[in-house]
């Protein structure tokens, strides 16, 4: 496949509760994750046409993203981010995508755990 485009959307701070960790508790109640994501897409066709059809529908990417999580109890922010990555490939125009993912609170001392994957479309 080649190089993604330098074209991005960025989706920041996307504000989502659920299940993940390994210990006792955390399997209990939701947590706040923070995912940011970033979408190498080419834009050069919606750029043109300024039609919702040519580009990625950022708010349709949110909602499956958000309602996906939300229903999740993956034990590890790994796994978490890998599904969040495969749910943002899903549109025709993005080429790769970069998710990161923030735990708040995951450890003492510590603002927050985050893991950051990119995972590209295979052809």
């Amino acid at each position: 496949m080649a190089e993604p485009t330098d074209d991005r959307i960025h989706i920041r701070d996307l504000s989502v509760q659920c299940i993940i960790g390994i210990n006792p508790e955390e399997r209990v109640k939701k947590q706040e994750v923070l995912i940011n994501l970033t979408l190498h897409a080419d834009l050069s066709e919606a750029a043109h046409t300024d039609r919702l059809e040519d580009t990625v529908d950022y708010k349709e990417l949110k909602e499956s993203i958000r309602k996906c999580v939300e229903a999740s109890e993956f034990f590890l922010l790994e796994r978490l981010a890998e599904h969040v990555a495969e749910i943002a490939l899903r549109p025709a125009q993005v080429q790769c995508v970069d998710v990161c993912v923030d735990k708040p609170g995951a450890l003492h001392y510590a603002r927050s755990v985050a893991v950051e994957i990119r995972r590209m479309k295979t052809v």
